[in-house]
């Protein structure tokens, strides 16, 4: 029997998806910390679960430490302490160091949360990756500008999904971006040269270190630019193509960056970019995190592969063993972002424009969706108020059909 502690601070549908599938396996105690009370979770959830123990602050260790000793000895002893959250992860390894649980310690943690050491760790094991500089201090920031020009990307240590990001163009831009981050040298922020081209990601499944499986899949737009223009609506794409130039161009890169920094078990998720628009041009690396892509892409894989990747992930994190699946589609996500409306108040959706042509002219192609409601609050994630995953065994319908949806659906705030 495995006992695992998974600590996950929010009832989020995605973060109980990863939540449930550990607590399915058959050989696995699990016992649950969480900000919220047991009685929001799904009865079936809460039946497999050994124990729960509610804090006031899930993210913060001084309230994890006292949860994780109390679940461990109802447990009768600790084997994984698990989460999938990116503001997680350095509590996590600092919990596993405390407790002397298997799996990724603080060090290494920090190599994928503090964004100027893990650019700095990725230039030593000389993996391509943008110039940076860790900010202490707003003039700091000024001499970096002077070095590389404009545009420039400034941002916490611990960017996440591209919140707190800014992308600066010229000097009123770059004033506003520091004066929002306040650098100090208890506080600093990174700077970045502003790299540009197509953005993909890359996920790798690990084992003790050891890549054993991947794929790429293809944002549009780039998530930064998605962000500064919350009207646009965007894609992911998982080709059919297992391997693919964007694979072939970026997998011995990722494997040196997860080596260097230090990845365990588990899949991660890498952003990167074509240095130009073409998909022959030079790799550069943005950001690494050491737990699962958002966006979506489990599910994209899933349906490509005719699997269940968040039960493959359980299987994973607790055993240590992976099963390669084959994949047999292309697959991919449109994100339904609404429009309009007051942007200093509050807004709901008002109004779905599109969505019966694009059900009679694509709906055979659409295997997972969570439509956008009339009524619903406007969404503060980038993924927008819903979603649409399309799959079919042809890339070329797959992309064509992301592109439709985009274009044919509009959705209303007021």
């Amino acid at each position: 029997m495995v006992r695992v502690v998974f600590v996950a601070p929010f009832n989020m549908p995605a973060t109980m998806r990863f939540v449930s599938a550990v607590a399915e396996l058959p050989d696995v105690q699990v016992g649950l910390i969480s900000q919220e009370p047991a009685e929001v979770l799904a009865p079936e959830l809460r039946q497999r679960l050994a124990t729960h123990y509610r804090v006031a602050d899930g993210l913060d260790v001084k309230h994890l430490i006292p949860a994780v000793r109390s679940v461990g000895k109802q447990l009768g002893g600790i084997d994984r302490i698990l989460g999938t959250l990116e503001q997680l992860q350095v509590q996590l390894g600092q919990l596993r160091d405390l407790y002397q649980v298997h799996g990724m310690g603080e060090a290494n943690a920090r190599n994928f949360r503090d964004k100027a050491q893990m650019k700095d760790v990725l230039r030593a094991a000389g993996v391509p990756c943008a110039r940076h500089r860790r900010l202490s201090s707003a003039a700091e920031g000024w001499v970096f500008a002077r070095e590389v020009g404009f545009p420039m990307i400034v941002k916490p240590l611990d960017a996440a999904a591209a919140r707190g990001t800014f992308r600066v163009t010229d000097s009123p831009g770059l004033q506003a971006a520091l004066h929002a981050l306040q650098p100090t040298a208890d506080h600093p922020c990174v700077a970045e040269e502003f790299v540009t081209g197509l953005e993909r990601s890359f996920e790798t499944v690990s084992i003790r270190g050891r890549a054993v499986w991947d794929s790429s899949t293809r944002y549009n737009p780039a998530p930064l630019h998605v962000l500064e223009n919350p009207w646009i609506q965007w894609t992911v794409l998982l080709p059919r193509e297992v391997e693919t130039s964007d694979t072939q161009a970026v997998r011995p890169y990722a494997r040196a960056a997860l080596e260097a920094l230090g990845m365990h078990t588990g899949i991660s998720h890498m952003e990167w970019f074509r240095r130009d628009r073409h998909d022959t041009g030079p790799v550069a690396i943005s950001e690494v995190g050491a737990r699962p892509p958002g966006a979506q892409i489990l599910s994209i894989n899933s349906h490509a592969h005719d699997t269940d990747f968040y039960r493959l992930w359980g299987r994973l994190v607790v055993h240590e063993t992976f099963d390669p699946p084959t994949r047999k589609y292309a697959a991919g996500a449109a994100f339904f972002r609404g429009q309009g409306g007051d942007p200093r108040g509050p807004r709901r959706i008002a109004a779905l424009h599109g969505l019966e042509q694009a059900q009679k002219e694509l709906g055979h192609l659409v295997v997972e969706a969570k439509l956008p409601q009339v009524g619903q609050p406007r969404s503060d994630s980038y993924d927008g108020e819903g979603y649409a995953i399309v799959r079919h065994p042809d890339t070329g319908v797959v992309e064509r059909a992301l592109e439709r949806l985009v274009s044919l659906v509009r959705v209303e705030l007021a």
